[in-house]
């Protein structure tokens, strides 16, 4: 390559950064961070185990080396995973396309319509699959989706009951899940065989959870005991296998009130665990209050419809530890795929795909019997459960040695799971691994439904709208997914200035890797021999991670930063209890915090003491020190964001950790600013006894509209053996392979699993992988200084336009700046909204709006937008100060002014008759440029309110639209 992949992912050259630097007054890098960061924070251990950047060809060679020390075998382990077949124009048009995969979280609706429709897609799909009346956009997994259907049935629940039923056939990760949030919240778990268990034995209970088909395959009728739950006041939960609902009676026709699962076997790779969508539907009249995000349909300011994120939108930042979830996003890039596996097959493919699953099933089934097997049940959908007494481990190996892996259940039982992809000498091989040769050949009827008994056969319609019945051609398909991309704004378009959010480059080299078969089919519960190449790698993030944070020991687990936020303080929580401090419990927050703190918190069993932030934003030490005093013997944690969600380097930070630390408490840091500190200062040397880091912000996952995300949490010795384990790991050491010693990690994970998959998200860990190694520790530490550098020159420039609300050390920001829209209100009654809507007509996103002060704009614009982009930003911001200005002077009416009128459409300036003060042009092209690459948004504003008044989360008709 002709440049280091530093300077590729840095946007800002040589030239331009000595134009900053002199417009700020510094002559170098190094000497604005010395201005910038207090002295006392910085780090100055030296980086030892990041080796020397590699190249972006030598970071692949790295990495396929990797990947061919793992071993991809057939696999029929099934439990929750499976193997699926993503049609080759999704995951070219949507997973490999920069278009979907850079965009973020849609709060600015205008100019995200193209995801909001895939995701009501996912919406309508999910919740007509599971009869039932709403679905959301997606959870994180399946098992926290059942921790969150527990959660909102003890919400919703009139019983007084604090026992929860759990079905002894769901799936055993989803119920190490559940085991543990319970604990954390005083819930008390019944497990029964409820298949077996007379509906009148159920005990007083506010809900259950059943699993359908189980974990063995069985097949049962689940209504008499749903009714049950029902007569003691309690909630229906079922956890569905989607597939499954096309040929089996849907979950809400059998009466239950909230139907979770997974969309990973439509089209989405195993992914040795993730990322993959869950979901959660529930009937009417609990849509008010379910976790996570909602799309729904409202109108724009021209009453045509128009999508967005509906009820809880932005709910941890209004209601915090009164929540309903400390999950603030989901994940939307995986979601969008199943949903167009769904609109590429429609209800008649998924259909003849479940058939062709179940009749394979029944193959198996004759084979076996033919062969002299014992089958545990006779109803099935797609998994056999076989009884082999004292013989599951020789089964299972010699299974291996035919490429086919199958799930071994305690020492006397076998089950096999077929796919979508599994062939029929695959099942010759399988029933070969039980000592019987197939000499015979054996087809079935394409068309059947297998093992489902006649009672539980679907018979209800599904997925009716027209956009499951119109792709099925190619290209059709194609131009269906290009026409949703070209109504979004995406990185590929333009800067993303969300503070907080660190939308920077997901380069190219760094996503190569996610879709090759050696780390994107390998299932979760792959055996220890198959996975080495992956474990390697995980073992050098968790290292590198590790000494980048100043912490011992770093879990990978957490597929959201909402999850590293929640392993964090259990980690505190169960660090505190095996002391015997179990009456440590109360958590202080500063009142600035991001709102999934507190929400977090209460999930950890906390309870949640705000602290006050003075002026400039830092913590208040006096108020800081009287809570302390005021609950010392009670004292948990204290959880703050460094640097400040102000966007400041709080300069006494040091003071504030070591007076937790006086008072017993310990000291969570929240990583979401990691951007402004790598290279520069870590927690851990600045008091800091864990942290979650978020691998999407700073290490360049990309947020891809609103999700995957993996937040891993890093900690100090004291609390890394309460870091989130997982009975299923292929090892419980960590890291799996410390290459500094040459052998085993030493510190094991005993904490309760935080997601269904022992690794999280694994298969996205490589895109971390090659950023931390093309980078090395002197181009993380440039990333740093430069983002640091672009956040005052942006400052800087508009100071005079806006005031900066906050600032630290020499009147300097970190990586992100406030500016303060409130004097313009009051001067010229144009709001934040306005100026956020009128930012699309000059071709940008907003930024974050209204956090952490309302009537602000947080300002972010990272490392990797250069120069150019950094003054058309300026220069549109100052326009819109200007037209603001024009509306105070009398130029333009305070009713009708392209701010107030922002966004315009094409359509709002060709259409009729032009009746406003300002000019067509002026609407359309308020800045100077290109025009040919003009952004054109497909709604006008969109009206909030009347969404939330007139819930509408399934795909409008089309008539809608005329």
């Amino acid at each position: 390559m002709s440049m280091p992949f530093t300077d590729r992912h840095i946007g800002i050259d040589q030239d331009a950064r000595r134009l900053m630097l002199d417009a700020l007054g510094f002559e170098s890098l190094e000497a604005i961070m010395d201005a910038a960061v207090p002295a006392a924070i910085r780090q100055q251990t030296p980086l030892r185990t990041l080796p020397a950047p590699a190249t972006e060809a030598e970071a692949l060679a790295e990495l396929r080396t990797l990947a061919d020390h793992n071993t991809v075998r057939r696999s029929l382990i099934g439990q929750g995973y499976y193997g699926t077949i993503t049609p080759a124009v999704v995951q070219r048009n949507v997973l490999e396309n920069p278009s979907w995969y850079t965009a973020y979280t849609p709060y600015q609706p205008e100019i995200s319509q193209g995801r909001l429709e895939a995701l009501l897609n996912f919406q309508t799909m999910v919740s007509e699959l599971a009869g039932l009346h709403t679905a959301n956009a997606s959870m994180l997994d399946e098992a926290t989706a059942v921790v969150e259907g527990m959660l909102l049935a003890r919400r919703a629940s009139k019983s007084p009951s604090n026992t929860f039923l759990v079905d002894a056939d769901v799936f055993a990760q989803t119920h190490a899940v559940l085991a543990g949030r319970a604990e954390a919240l005083g819930i008390d778990l019944v497990v029964l065989p409820l298949a077996d268990t007379a509906p009148d034995a159920l005990p007083e209970c506010f809900g259950a959870i059943l699993q359908y088909p189980g974990a063995s395959g069985r097949l049962w009728n689940p209504s008499g005991v749903i009714d049950a739950v029902h007569a003691h006041g309690g909630l229906a939960v079922v956890a569905a296998d989607l597939l499954a609902l096309t040929l089996v009676t849907s979950p809400g026709e059998l009466g239950a009130d909230i139907a979770v699962g997974t969309t990973q076997r439509f089209g989405v790779p195993m992914g040795f665990g993730g990322p993959h969508a869950g979901y959660l539907a529930v009937r009417s009249g609990l849509e008010r209050q379910m976790p996570g995000r909602l799309v729904g349909v409202s109108k724009d300011s021209d009453g045509r419809p128009a999508y967005r994120l509906t009820l809880q939108t932005r709910e941890q930042h209004i209601r915090r530890d009164k929540a309903t979830s400390n999950i603030c996003t989901a994940q939307v890039l995986l979601a969008v795929m199943a949903a167009m596996y769904g609109v590429y097959h429609g209800p008649d493919g998924l259909r003849r795909i479940a058939q062709r699953v179940a009749q394979q099933a029944l193959l198996l089934r004759e084979m076996l019997l033919e062969a002299g097997e014992e089958l545990v049940h006779d109803d099935f959908f797609d998994t056999i459960s076989v009884r082999v007494p004292g013989r599951a481990a020789q089964v299972a190996e010699a299974a291996s040695e035919r490429g086919i892996l199958v799930w071994q259940q305690g020492a006397d039982e076998v089950r096999l799971s077929v796919d979508e992809t599994t062939t029929v000498a695959e099942l010759h091989d399988a029933v070969a691994a039980f000592g019987h040769e197939q000499h015979g050949t054996h087809g079935w009827f394409e068309h059947g439904t297998g093992r489902i008994p006649a009672a539980l056969q679907r018979t209800s319609e599904f997925m009716t709208h027209p956009v499951f019945h119109t792709h099925r051609s190619e290209t059709s398909m194609m131009r269906y997914l290009k026409r949703l991309a070209d109504r979004d704004y995406a990185l590929d378009r333009g800067m993303i200035p969300l503070g907080s959010c660190t939308m920077k480059l997901n380069a190219a080299t760094e996503m190569a890797a996610v879709t090759w078969p050696e780390f994107s089919a390998l299932h979760p519960f792959a055996p220890l021999e198959d996975v080495q190449g992956s474990l390697v790698m995980i073992s050098h993030l968790e290292t590198w991670l590790a000494e980048l944070t100043g912490y011992d020991a770093v879990s990978l687990q957490p597929n959201a930063g909402s999850q590293g936020e929640l392993a964090g303080l259990l980690a505190i929580r169960g660090y505190h209890r095996s002391r015997g401090d179990e009456h440590r419990t109360v958590c202080l927050i500063p009142s600035s915090a991001h709102g999934t703190n507190a929400a977090s918190a209460v999930l950890a069993g906390m309870r949640v003491v705000v602290i006050a932030t003075t002026e400039t934003g830092d913590v208040d030490l006096a108020d800081l020190r009287a809570k302390i005093v005021e609950h010392g013997e009670s004292l948990a944690a204290l959880m703050i964001t460094y640097p400040s969600t102000h966007g400041v380097y709080e300069h006494d930070v040091m003071e504030v950790t070591q007076a937790v630390h006086d008072a017993g408490g310990q000291v969570y840091i929240d990583g979401a600013n990691l951007n402004a500190l790598l290279g520069y200062a870590r927690y851990g040397d600045i008091g800091g006894d864990v942290s979650h880091l978020n691998l999407h912000k700073t290490f360049c996952i990309p947020h891809g509209g609103g999700g995957p995300g993996v937040g891993p949490v890093a900690a100090k010795a004291h609390l890394a053996e309460f870091l989130p384990g997982h009975p299923l790991a292929q090892m419980d050491q960590h890291p799996p392979f410390d290459h500094v010693t040459g052998m085993v990690g030493a510190v094991e994970h005993r904490g309760a699993p935080v997601s269904a998959a022992p690794y999280g998200s694994a298969s996205i860990l490589p895109i971390s992988w090659a950023y931390a190694r093309m980078m090395g520790a002197d181009g993380l530490r440039d990333a740093t200084a430069n983002a640091v550098l672009a956040a005052n020159y942006v400052a800087l420039r508009l100071r005079e336009h806006y005031p900066v609300l906050y600032a630290g050390e020499n009147g300097l920001v970190a990586h992100e700046c406030v500016l303060d829209l409130r004097p313009l209100r009051e001067a010229t009654g144009v709001t934040v909204d306005d100026v956020a809507k009128r930012l699309i007509d000059y071709g940008f996103h907003a930024p974050t709006m209204s956090f952490p002060v309302a009537g602000t704009l947080m300002v972010e614009p990272t490392e990797s937008e250069d120069l150019a982009e950094l003054e058309r930003f300026i220069r549109a911001m100052i326009a819109i100060r200007l037209e603001a200005d024009a509306v105070a002077d009398g130029r333009w009416p305070e009713g009708d002014n392209p701010l107030v009128n922002a966004p315009h459409t094409a359509e709002s300036v060709i259409a009729g008759e032009w009746e406003h003060a300002y000019s067509r042009e002026l609407a359309v092209y308020p800045a100077d440029g290109d025009r040919t690459a003009k952004y054109w948004p497909p709604v006008r504003r969109v009206d909030q309110a009347y969404g939330d008044r007139n819930l509408v989360c399934a795909c409008p008709p089309i008539e809608a639209f005329a």
